[in-house]
């Protein structure tokens, strides 16, 4: 599967008009079903339709379900495969998640259009109620702590590890570090709720969750929904390149979180949280 494509394009500047190449990230659509029920009773079901960036579609598919409250652990997870396209121009466009016959599915938890855009995974929402998945993560009062310095050179090592960011300019990124400043993980795609979700489905592959001793940061802004799914795979802290919005704040007060807006060019804004940042400077007004 591509996650970059090269068009011809004019590029208009000072020096003239030329025709070149450019490259851009694939967008298409992913289609996520479900195998689920008991044995003789088994269905299944489409539950959303995800416009991201090919690549890491099992990590992106765990981490949506694990997000979303639909399963609660790697282990209730059989099965993961792609399915045939509906034509031969499409391919690997839809997956099947096959879940264990001891897990408990409720599909009304999710009331969403089958349509996400890859700007907002919340826009299909048919209530904010649905939107606020219960997460049983308790996040560790006042822990971990992280350097001032350290959050200053975190998007220093997003932007040198963005590999495709640096081919087509057009994705989101999220990674995961730890308390020393060293990157866990990282994952792009066109959504900013696809690349977390990619991480922590990856983290979920790996063993790691709860990550209650890691940080996450984003490319993008920090939403309301970014933050229910750090929360929900336990991360204390959610740092963001872009502002976060008035709802991300709340719900992070709400729930213990820390949250930083603005991380670039040596400065930050703690808008939640401000007991896990290490200030090296006294604070003034």
């Amino acid at each position: 599967m591509k996650s970059a494509a090269s068009v011809s394009v004019h590029r208009f500047s000072k020096q003239g008009i030329r025709e070149e190449n450019d490259w851009l990230a694939v967008e298409e659509p992913l289609e996520i079903r479900l195998d689920f029920g008991p044995t003789g009773l088994r269905q299944q079901k489409s539950i959303s339709i995800t416009m991201r960036t090919p690549g890491d579609d099992r990590e992106l598919a765990t981490g949506f379900l694990f997000t979303e409250g639909i399963i609660q652990n790697i282990q209730q997870i059989q099965d993961i495969t792609h399915l045939p396209a509906y034509s031969p121009e499409e391919t690997d466009n839809i997956i099947l998640v096959k879940l264990d016959e001891s897990a408990t599915v409720d599909l009304n938890r999710l009331e969403r259009n089958f349509y996400t855009s890859s700007s907002c995974g919340v826009c299909g929402k048919a209530s904010i109620a649905a939107v606020k998945t219960c997460s049983n993560v308790q996040l560790p009062v006042g822990r971990p702590t992280f350097a001032e310095a350290l959050i200053h050179q975190l998007p220093h090592q997003l932007r040198q590890q963005q590999a495709l960011f640096e081919h087509t300019g057009g994705l989101h990124a999220a990674a995961l570090f730890d308390p020393e400043g060293q990157l866990l993980l990282l994952r792009e795609d066109v959504g900013r709720h696809n690349a977390v979700d990619k991480l922590i489905g990856a983290a979920l592959f790996e063993g790691w969750v709860p990550l209650q001793n890691q940080l996450i940061l984003v490319s993008g802004r920090a939403s309301f929904e970014l933050v229910q799914k750090a929360l929900m795979a336990g991360i204390p802290l959610l740092a963001a390149v872009g502002a976060p919005s008035s709802l991300a704040v709340q719900l992070a007060k709400d729930s213990g979180m820390s949250v930083l807006g603005f991380v670039r060019n040596d400065r930050f804004n703690i808008y939640s949280g401000a007991e896990r940042i290490v200030a090296t400077r006294p604070i003034t007004k």
